[in-house]
């Protein structure tokens, strides 16, 4: 039985919704998961818990402390400059660029968003640090649960995680779920862990957390950054650093690929991670439409991921705020649980 592990403070999270033009990678609103919950229940897979809260030095596995204190005091810090701000978002206006100092935390707070931020795109609010650290909650109780002797478990939580790197948000994310996790099962005793990223836009934040190491494996399809968010990592000859050589495998899409080709490049994922034998598998799952799949296709792709044999672990991630979203979600685990 799948066990379900959801935040109740969501809907206490930012709502990233771009200003005109702005190519936010998903709709990041709280009604995305009142559709999943509700597909769920609807069909009575698996058991939906509240995670127990875990230590900020279980995050510090991931993410630095200088970043962690700073997104903890954001807030309080924004509201210091003017009681005003509370009705206002935190969104940053300055950034440091090639050749500036990134190793340095100004005394600012302008300057200290900007260090931390990877685009103008993703607003901090008051509810932000709860909902993020709830979220990473859920996703290291997920992966503890694999430990217990869990076949799979989801992570139902947003905002998503896979786009934070070790110091900085950007994307809808500020916690890296996907990377908490798998840390958390090689500190749990496992020495190989991959993970296989489906959102349509590459996981940078997930790959730069894991581009030196060679313990954990990280695979990722989505659109070629040439022309797709985050336009600045997720191309083919990324395949990772010094230990890690070889544990990086990007498999970007061109415009107008299908369903066709993501299924091909689904295979090629599958095989990477056979050949690597990780002992258990996080899958960072976004649902967005960008490749044609269809209803039918998510249980495809369940179904192929089961077949992996893999304590696995699922993180959502992106996904379209339409109708079909609740549907496609519970489809990749409905079509998984038909063969793990």
């Amino acid at each position: 039985m799948l066990t379900f592990f959801n935040e109740h403070h969501a809907h206490h999270g930012p709502r990233a919704v771009p200003r005109p033009g702005a190519p936010l990678p998903c709709s990041e609103i709280p009604e995305r998961l009142d559709l999943i919950v509700a597909e769920l229940h609807g069909r009575g897979l698996g058991q939906i818990v509240t995670p127990h809260g875990v230590s900020l030095a279980s995050l510090e596995r991931v993410h630095t402390p200088r970043y962690l204190h700073f997104l903890r005091s954001a807030w309080s810090a924004w509201l210091a400059l003017d009681p005003r701000n509370a009705g206002r978002d935190i969104q940053p206006a300055v950034w440091p660029a090639r050749m500036q100092r990134h190793d340095i935390e100004p005394d600012d707070f302008t300057g200290r968003l900007g260090l931390y931020a990877m685009d103008g795109i993703t607003p901090l609010t008051a509810g932000t640090w709860i909902a993020a650290k709830t979220g990473a909650d859920c996703a290291i109780n997920a992966a503890h649960a694999l430990r217990l002797g869990e076949h799979a478990s989801f992570a139902l939580t947003r905002p998503p995680g896979h786009h934070a790197g070790a110091d900085h948000f950007g994307g809808g994310c500020f916690l890296n779920n996907a990377a908490l996790a798998a840390q958390h099962l090689l500190d749990d005793g496992l020495e190989r862990v991959a993970i296989l990223d489906l959102d349509a836009h590459h996981g940078n934040g997930t790959q730069g957390i894991f581009y030196g190491r060679g313990d954990v494996l990280f695979v990722s399809i989505h659109a070629d950054p040439h022309a797709a968010y985050p336009y600045y990592s997720g191309h083919a000859d990324e395949t990772g650093a010094g230990p890690g050589a070889g544990a990086n495998m990007n498999l970007p899409l061109a415009r107008g690929a299908g369903s066709t080709q993501w299924f091909a490049a689904l295979e090629t994922a599958c095989l990477k991670m056979a050949g690597f034998a990780p002992q258990a598998l996080v899958v960072s799952l976004g649902v967005q439409s960008h490749f044609g799949l269809g209803t039918g296709d998510f249980l495809r792709l369940g179904e192929r991921l089961g077949y992996l044999g893999l304590p696995t672990a699922f993180m959502l991630e992106g996904g379209d705020a339409g109708p079909a979203l609740g549907v496609d979600v519970v489809n990749v685990l409905d079509g998984f649980e038909t063969v793990a």
